[in-house]
């Protein structure tokens, strides 16, 4: 696996640092990508494996379950860091799933284990998702509830300082780094700019969130590219409500529109991710420089959409060098 970092106010591509991981990465490992594509049968085989590798693991049971609400899915589920350091830094996970009720926060939880065992304590929210009956003109289940699934998520991040101290003493709030993965990760990204929400919103806080930063794993960050490249079958489409209702409220969820946050973000992509194309991540990345903030994009070669968040792959230690080098 080869990986970029690419930030975006530069045009040239600037490599990662060595991580622990790969202490003999150097930029001879890199080979051009733009304009290479993978034959399609290749493509879908590939993500087919990664997809089973990732999934294949057992979920991990958290050290401490709280209650952030009283609907059964308002939950956060946190491990404590598998080290004996007094004060660590805390990592609040956002699953995936494109907002889609068949996916839970079980399937992330080796990767919140893993983070765990690497000095981390982690929160990994449950949140409200769609219907499991088709609806808002889809083919599959519906993505997401509106408003539901912004409700609980802000809900979480307000309620998580007094849960934790409870839960998780050795976590240290003040170090404290948002990740999430795919429709996760375009719920980190939103809940890290809810105080530039348009001022009629609800959700809009008086000032930025606590944050060391926030690492966004293959996120739908961008929802008009999202609709573009009909990902996930159009779920963006579907959290929002349908046609009828998008454009009304895109600028309310739409992390692309919400620009600039002041606090640090990187995004890790994919470059061969079939679910969530990387020009989801670059659109995001140019919708920051426009507005004048630098965001990371590190760009992971021979990487479909399952890796970063599978403990047996080499991505996600890139993923959790990433956190660490926001945390620490």
């Amino acid at each position: 696996m080869r990986h970029i970092r690419v930030s975006a106010h530069v045009t040239g591509l600037i490599p990662s640092r060595p991580t622990a991981e790969f202490p003999h990465w150097s930029a001879n490992m890199i080979t051009p990508l733009r304009g290479w594509s993978m034959p399609d049968d290749d493509a879908a085989a590939r993500a087919a494996a990664e997809e089973e590798s990732a999934f294949s693991h057992p979920h991990v049971a958290p050290d401490v379950t709280a209650a952030y609400g009283d609907h059964p899915d308002q939950l956060i589920d946190f491990y404590a860091p598998r080290t004996d350091e007094p004060l660590v830094p805390l990592v609040v996970v956002l699953h995936g799933g494109a907002w889609r009720a068949a996916y839970d926060r079980g399937h992330i939880t080796p990767f919140a284990d893993c983070l765990a065992r690497r000095g981390f304590a982690v929160a990994n929210v449950e949140y409200r998702r769609g219907a499991a009956l088709p609806a808002q003109g889809g083919t599959a289940p519906v993505a997401g509830r509106w408003p539901d699934t912004f409700d609980d998520v802000a809900a979480a991040l307000d309620a998580l300082p007094a849960l934790v101290r409870e839960a998780v003493p050795r976590a240290d709030p003040r170090r404290t780094v948002l990740t999430g993965h795919s429709a996760g990760g375009h719920l980190a990204l939103w809940a890290a700019a809810r105080h530039v929400l348009p001022a009629d919103s609800g959700w809009r806080t008086s000032g930025p969130a606590l944050l060391r930063g926030v690492v966004a794993l293959a996120p739908i960050a961008d929802f008009a590219m999202a609709e573009k490249l009909d990902v996930c079958g159009n779920a963006a489409l579907q959290l929002l409500g349908g046609e009828e209702k998008f454009t009304d409220r895109q600028r309310y969820a739409d992390p692309a529109l919400l620009l600039p946050t002041g606090i640090a973000t990187t995004l890790v992509q994919g470059r061969t991710d079939v679910v969530v194309p990387h020009a989801v991540a670059e659109s995001y990345a140019e919708a920051a420089a426009k507005a004048g903030e630098v965001v990371g994009l590190t760009l992971l070669e021979d990487v479909g959409h399952f890796p970063l968040i599978d403990p047996a792959a080499d991505a996600c230690a890139v993923v959790a060098e990433e956190i660490a080098q926001l945390a620490w």
